[in-house]
């Protein structure tokens, strides 16, 4: 496991851990308290996990948008009958944004003398990118076995270009699913507010009058706590409806993290601001 993905989520359950330690010996009477500080225990210690992997996912994403462009000035290069290495070397020089870092990198690992083919092998582990590993093993095998590199780099470049084509379709046709499900989280949401708004003042009202001959039962009070496990409701239907969309538009799960969040934030705010 990564060094910093380790700390943070010894970090992060350690304050999970802590609120909800404190919360059980402060607020555990107070069922509608605990519940509500239970949940933002689970959403603290999951968040910055998925946050650090979603930087990860987008930051592998931009290596794959700007390798395309990298094979293209790769194949240029080799076409005008450079050898692998002073195709690096030249190319080393261009702005690939993000990628820039691991060209270097490699180009300064074949001027040090290491076999093209163990450089590569090491440019491709260290992207992180499935994608990248495999036009890297098929650019390896071409290279050890022989062939005509041109064509072979020429075809694994127009397959790059074409894999992210096909991947902005995707994108684009997803995108009413994306808007289907911030529909449907708004409209849960202002079901919860209904109920809460309108049903459950009439619910804890015959409450009341089949239980004050037994106990004594605070309005208020019940509304309170129905008011809280609908503010968990939305705390968790938010979270999940925004993983969903994230795997739906993008291909992973950890990209919906952006959408968890903006539903969680804005749904609380609303629920708050609305009842």
């Amino acid at each position: 496991m990564n060094k910093t993905l380790l700390l943070l989520t010894i970090a992060s359950f350690s304050i999970a851990i802590l609120l909800i330690t404190v919360s059980y010996f402060a607020f555990r009477e107070y069922s509608n308290i605990f519940s509500t500080v239970l949940v933002i225990a689970i959403v603290v210690a999951i968040s910055p996990i998925a946050i650090f992997k979603y930087a990860e996912s987008n930051k592998i994403r931009s290596l794959e948008d700007q390798f395309p462009q990298f094979m293209n000035d790769l194949v240029e290069a080799v076409r005008s009958g450079m050898s692998l290495p002073q195709a690096v070397s030249v190319v080393s020089k261009n702005d690939y944004g993000n990628l820039n870092p691991y060209i270097k990198k490699l180009n300064a690992q074949l001027e040090w003398g290491i076999p093209f083919t163990k450089a590569f092998a090491s440019f491709t582990r260290s992207t992180k990118s499935k994608l990248i590993a495999r036009i890297g093993a098929t650019i390896i095998e071409s290279h050890e076995y022989g062939g005509n590199l041109t064509d072979v780099f020429e075809s694994i470049s127009n397959t790059t270009v074409e894999i992210e084509r096909l991947r902005e379709e995707r994108k684009l046709f997803l995108n009413s699913q994306i808007v289907s499900g911030y529909i449907i989280f708004f409209v849960f949401l202002a079901v919860i507010i209904g109920l809460q708004k309108y049903l459950v003042p009439t619910l804890t009202e015959i409450s009341m009058k089949q239980l004050v001959t037994e106990q004594k039962v605070e309005n208020k009070q019940l509304q309170l706590e129905y008011k809280s496990i609908f503010r968990n409701l939305i705390i968790i239907q938010g979270f999940f409806a925004g993983l969903s969309i994230g795997k739906m538009s993008e291909g992973e799960l950890l990209n919906g993290i952006k959408h968890s969040l903006f539903m969680i934030i804005l749904g609380l705010l609303v629920f708050t601001l609305a009842t």
